[in-house]
């Protein structure tokens, strides 16, 4: 039998969970070990926060922290209330415990006209789901008899751009949400009346649906989602395509889609792999072959996006480049050659990677890259942080030609695309034999998480070594845009 003080305790964390689905809320007070592993991009965002939490404090210098103890809620709830008997101004992570609710507000200040709370949040503006968030420390400060006056969103503002030491004071946007978050408080009560008693029952029968992946993806969409097939309905790609439809109407395996009733390019999608057929319109990938010219430079960034930007002139979440790749082809039947950068721990990587890939691509350079929109932003930026290359970068971006194109508009189609023209799903469809799944970084996130632990490293063997994981990464991401230009050219035949 389950013990109902201890099942129906929630922090608020687990509040918004259940606010999002009761079912995951349920799995994670009763079955914690059917969770998904955490992704290390997952990981990062929460270090991220950490950061910007800690930032925020200045914004009200001088405050008393209760610190987090995992468990020991009542400490945390005794250091609290002796802090405000002292007279404390200003608490960091105030915690507080009412109707079995626990939680910890960011920023605890009184003012002039009583206490204030403040939640901070490392993105750029509001989202729904953040009201709840508020609106539950609402309810358990007044319930513990602290009257919460006004109630603040502080944000990170997009248009920040630092000049010096940062300046929390208009790094960060500080929103007042008190009138949404009082009257809020009728259905925050009715919530958690509904999840307490939810979580005395039995597991929720609850389907997936839409609340899988919004506002956050789910901790237990592993196990939830373990029944549907690998191709599905929801291996489908496209905005007008309403895969929650056609699950509900009882279609799943994408061998029971009705073709007719999808639009042309997911028609096509369900055609290639019910037939494990290739789509060619050969024609138009011989035009796309002959706007190329050489000689041909292949080009790929590895950013890096804070949200406080590291140095001076950069907007939060700006993405600075920290690493290239650049394979080149002198001529059609010349071998490739190759040029890379990685900047060094602890140094503003801007003007030296500028420097170094514009001496190395020529002024009569056809440059591609893969979906080069996002190059092409990189390469926008680097101009306006070094001007002294502005006309080189701006011919630059004028020669570059997107190699995704043909992939992006289905010249080339094949049916282990699954509906995407990443250069992860492309590259081993058409190359087998090159791949990301035997290295050690895979992907933009894992270079971006190994470029921050070689920053904090200090061991000399360690970051000789990720550096090595990077540069292997980066060199075939551009490797792999030589063979898939191979490849196009051999179908072109």
């Amino acid at each position: 039998m389950k013990d109902s003080k201890i099942s129906q305790f929630l922090s608020k964390s687990l509040f918004i969970k259940g606010v999002q689905c009761h079912k995951s809320l349920y799995l994670q007070k009763y079955y914690p070990e059917l969770k998904d592993p955490i992704p290390p991009s997952r990981e990062a965002l929460f270090q991220s926060g950490s950061e910007v939490g800690i930032l925020a404090h200045e914004l009200f210098p001088g405050g008393v922290e209760i610190p987090f103890e995992a468990g020991d809620y009542d400490r945390q709830v005794r250091l609290t209330q002796e802090a405000i008997v002292k007279g404390a101004k200003t608490i960091y992570e105030a915690s507080f415990n009412y109707d079995g609710i626990f939680v910890k507000t960011d920023i605890l200040h009184k003012g002039k006209n009583g206490w204030a709370l403040y939640e901070v949040k490392s993105s750029t503006g509001f989202k729904d789901i953040y009201y709840p968030d508020i609106s539950v420390q609402y309810y358990v400060l007044n319930g513990v008899g602290i009257p919460v006056t006004r109630a603040y969103l502080v944000h990170i503002n997009n248009q920040y751009v630092r000049h010096g030491e940062i300046d929390p004071f208009t790094l960060f946007s500080i929103l007042d949400v008190t009138g949404t978050v009082a009257s809020d408080q009728s259905s925050i009560k009715e919530e958690i009346a509904k999840q307490k008693k939810m979580l005395a029952g039995d597991i929720p029968s609850i389907d997936i649906g839409p609340w899988c992946n919004d506002p956050y993806e789910c901790d237990f969409k592993g196990y939830c989602w373990q029944k549907i097939p690998e191709t599905s309905v929801f291996s489908l790609r496209g905005n007008r395509v309403l895969t929650f439809d056609l699950y509900n109407r009882g279609i799943v395996s994408l061998d029971d889609v009705e073709p007719d009733e999808l639009p042309r390019a997911q028609r096509q999608q369900v055609e290639a792999i019910r037939q494990k057929k290739v789509f060619l319109q050969k024609d138009a990938v011989r035009e796309f072959l002959n706007s190329l010219w050489y000689p041909l430079y292949f080009l790929d960034f590895e950013t890096f996006a804070d949200a406080i930007p590291r140095f001076d002139g950069i907007r939060p979440y700006q993405n600075v480049p920290y690493q290239y790749s650049l394979h080149y082809l002198e001529d059609e039947s010349a071998p490739p050659g190759h040029y890379e950068y990685l900047a060094q721990p602890g140094t503003d990587p801007r003007e030296k990677i500028t420097e170094m890939l514009m001496s190395q691509i020529p002024d009569n350079a056809c440059v591609l890259a893969y979906v080069a929109s996002f190059e092409k932003g990189v390469l926008q930026d680097l101009a306006l942080w070094c001007p002294e290359y502005e006309d080189k970068i701006t011919r630059t971006i004028s020669h570059m030609v997107d190699l995704a194109y043909p992939f992006q508009k289905r010249l080339l189609y094949h049916w282990q695309f699954n509906g995407s023209y990443s250069i992860k799903s492309v590259l081993p469809a058409l190359i087998p034999e090159l791949g990301y799944d035997s290295m050690e970084v895979r992907d933009g996130e894992m270079a971006g998480l190994a470029y921050s632990r070689m920053q904090k490293s200090v061991d000399p063997e360690e970051i000789e070594e990720i550096r090595k994981t990077l540069l292997d990464y980066c060199k075939l991401d551009t490797f792999a845009m030589v063979k898939l230009l191979e490849v196009l050219k051999n179908f072109a035949r």
